[in-house]
């Protein structure tokens, strides 16, 4: 369950990444109140994966997950750059996170 818990974290962590690209500093209400909320959501879920998960890979896989996601929006819908190179870098998060996850011993 810990992973289904830190693959929720991720996500929350993605939503409010994006979302606050539309806060302008925390000025527009609606978009700081996702972001806030995301923010909570997403270290309530990692705070349950590390209770049974070593911190050092929760939180890799975590901020990786992130990562990643942010930056695949960014590329298919915020009109950020589409390259090989790109592309390659994040193959080499993917790959982390899926290390991690098969030598956590979890």
């Amino acid at each position: 369950m810990a992973w289904v818990y830190l693959t929720v974290a991720g996500l929350f962590e993605v939503v409010w990444a994006i979302a606050l690209k539309y806060t302008a500093g925390f000025t527009r209400l609606w978009p700081s109140v996702v972001t806030v909320a995301g923010m909570a959501a997403s270290f309530y879920f990692l705070s349950m994966a590390t209770k049974t998960l070593p911190i050092g890979t929760a939180y890799a896989v975590w901020t990786g997950i992130g990562a990643l996601g942010a930056v695949i929006i960014g590329m298919l819908f915020l009109n950020e750059p589409i390259n090989a190179p790109r592309i390659v870098f994040l193959l080499f998060i993917l790959v982390g996170i899926i290390g991690l996850k098969f030598t956590a011993g979890q």
